[in-house]
């Protein structure tokens, strides 16, 4: 059985959301220092990292990250790689259903579709400009029967998004949203995957261990 670890890993030197809280983690006492054991406490946006996001984060109604569904974070889903294209000089800038149609048989399949764009590859360094969906997106999504979308990208909107359009369109089709995975060591196809939010009490977001296998 081989596992993939497609989480970001959190450290003082990941770059947060312009002007969002950085993730700060800190030795509240060490053995070295005459502590009984080494403590750790952390400070941080729940946006930092691998992370689920709930519509509690753009819906002033929505529900909250501890109330989402924990079926929707875990089973099959299918990785595609759409990283060629929009590396390079291409120009590429949106995700669209033309991408995705070769792989609707394996995303109507597995209901949680995960995509690779390659464009984040250094966490300690935010993008100025991000791959995003195109608008038609999410109805395809929701007519193939997709629960899950998760991207290698901190947000499925534009980067000075104020309206944030993909998130609601979304939402309105019953697709949960994780942002900034590492998907770089991992190619196209089917695997199992286990991403459980943390179970944080009235949250718009919660960090996750996301993970890959195949038996």
């Amino acid at each position: 059985m081989k596992f993939w670890d497609i989480s970001r890993t959190l450290s003082n030197e990941v770059a947060p959301w312009p002007g969002d809280t950085p993730f700060q983690f800190q030795l509240t006492g060490t053995i070295a220092e005459g502590s009984s054991v080494n403590l750790g406490a952390i400070k941080t946006s729940v946006h930092n990292g691998t992370h689920a996001d709930a519509r509690f984060h753009f819906e002033t109604d929505g529900e909250t990250i501890e109330k989402a569904p924990l079926e929707t974070y875990m089973g099959r889903a299918v990785v595609v790689d759409l990283a060629e294209a929009f590396l390079g000089s291409s120009g590429k800038h949106l995700i669209t259903t033309e991408d995705l149609r070769a792989y609707s048989e394996e995303i109507a399949g597995t209901s949680r579709l995960l995509i690779k764009t390659g464009r984040w590859s250094d966490s300690s360094i935010f993008p100025n400009q991000i791959p995003v969906i195109a608008a038609d997106v999410p109805q395809w999504l929701q007519k193939n029967g997709v629960k899950l979308l998760g991207l290698d990208l901190p947000s499925v909107d534009e980067v000075d998004s104020k309206s944030l359009p993909n998130h609601h369109a979304l939402a309105r089709a019953g697709v949960a949203i994780i942002e900034s995975l590492d998907l770089k060591d991992v190619g196209s196809g089917i695997y199992n995957l286990v991403a459980l939010p943390l179970k944080i009490a009235s949250a718009d977001a919660a960090p996750v261990r996301a993970v890959l296998w195949r038996d």
